[in-house]
C-alpha cells in the first residue's frame, strides 16, 4: 500500500515510524515549513521531517495544503491512501480525494466526543476518566468522518497533557497500523458518527490558560495539568505573571480565591472552594523551578492576592 503521510509535531512521529517499521510503502511525507524557534531564532526542522530524512523518504513542505505544485506532486506519487496526523492545516477536498482509497486521520479522542483542535487538554480539563484515539475517514466537516477503528485508555488522576499525549501518540500509531492492515485485506468497516453526541474542544490560547481562582481547587488542578507543559496555566501576581505546575488539592481549607495561604516550605493558594498546593512554577522569562525556591527568592508571603 502506497502511503503519503501528513504530519508535523512530536505527536505524529510514532505513527510515521510505525508505518515505515511495518513495511508500508511511504512514498512521501508532507510537513510544515521549517520555522525559527526560541530566542536565538534557530531554524528547527519538525520531528516528522527528521524521521523522513533519516529514512530517505521524499519530503514536501508547501506553505499550505492549497499549493498548486503540491497537488501535481501528489498526483504523480499515485498514493493508495493518505494519512494525516497533526499536520497543522485543513486539507482541501481536491487533496483529500487524490489517493485511490481516500484520506485517513488519527484524532486523539473517542469521537464523536471532543472534536476540534485540543481534545487531549479538554479530556483532562473536563475530568474525564477515559479517552483514546480514533482512526477516521477525512471529510469536509470537522472531525466528522466515519470511524474505522478506536482504542481507549484510562486517564490517570495526576496525568498531565504532556504525559497523556505521549501515550496517545503511541496508541494512535498501533491503531493506525491495525486499520491499514485490515484495509489491505479488504476487512475494514466504517461506522458513521452519531452527530447528536458530538462535543467540541476548541484551540487553547494564552487567555484560556489563565487561572480563575474563583473556580474550585479540583477544577484549577485539572486546568493546570491540562496546560502542562504547554502553554502553561498562569496567574497574575504582584510580581508579574507566573505559570504553575504540579497541583495538589487541599480539601477542607477555606480562604479567599487567589489568597496565598502558605509560602514557606510549600506554596498553597486559596480557591473558590478548598485550596491548591503547587510544586513548581515558571516566572516570565525564567526556567521552571521549585515553588518554594521561587517564593523565597521573590518575597512571596502569606496574605498576597493573586489573579487578574
Amino acid at each position: 500500500m502506497r502511503v503519503v503521510f501528513w504530519g508535523t509535531p512530536d505527536f505524529a512521529a510514532p505513527a510515521l515510524r510505525a508505518l515505515i517499521g511495518e513495511g508500508f510503502d511511504v512514498v512521501g511525507v508532507v510537513t510544515q515549513p521549517d520555522k525559527p524557534q526560541g530566542r536565538s531564532r534557530e531554524i528547527i526542522i519538525s520531528p516528522v521531517k527528521q524521521i523522513a530524512l533519516d529514512e530517505e523518504v521524499p519530503v514536501h513542505q508547501p506553505k499550505n495544503a492549497r499549493d498548486v505544485e503540491l497537488l501535481r506532486t501528489l498526483e504523480e506519487l499515485k498514493p493508495d491512501i493518505s494519512v494525516v496526523v497533526a499536520y497543522g492545516h485543513i486539507l482541501p477536498q481536491k487533496i483529500i480525494d487524490v489517493p485511490a482509497r481516500g484520506t485517513l486521520n488519527i484524532h486523539a479522542s473517542l469521537l464523536p466526543l471532543l472534536r476540534g483542535a485540543a481534545p487531549i487538554q479538554a479530556a483532562i480539563r473536563e475530568g474525564m476518566s477515559e479517552t483514546g484515539v480514533t482512526v477516521m475517514r477525512v471529510v469536509p466537516a470537522l472531525d466528522a468522518g466515519p470511524i474505522l477503528m478506536q482504542a481507549s485508555t484510562p486517564i490517570f488522576e495526576d496525568e498531565t497533557y504532556g504525559e497523556l499525549q505521549l501515550r496517545l501518540a503511541e496508541l494512535g500509531a498501533l491503531t493506525l497500523v491495525e486499520t491499514l492492515t485490515l484495509m489491505s485485506m479488504d476487512k475494514a468497516t466504517e461506522t458513521p458518527q452519531d452527530d447528536s453526541r458530538a462535543t467540541y474542544a476548541p484551540k487553547v490560547t494564552r487567555e484560556t490558560a489563565r487561572i480563575n481562582w474563583r473556580d474550585t481547587a479540583l477544577q484549577i488542578s485539572r486546568h493546570i495539568r491540562a496546560s502542562d507543559p504547554k502553554p502553561g496555566a498562569f496567574t497574575t501576581t504582584p510580581r508579574g505573571d507566573v505559570k504553575l505546575f504540579g497541583p495538589k488539592v487541599m480539601d477542607g481549607i477555606k480562604a479567599e480565591p487567589g489568597e496565598v495561604l502558605k509560602a514557606s516550605g510549600e506554596l498553597v493558594i486559596g480557591c473558590g472552594s478548598d485550596a491548591l498546593r503547587v510544586t513548581d512554577v515558571q516566572p516570565q522569562g525564567k526556567k521552571r523551578m521549585g515553588a518554594h525556591e521561587w517564593a523565597r527568592g521573590r518575597g512571596v508571603a502569606a496574605g498576597d492576592r493573586w489573579g487578574a
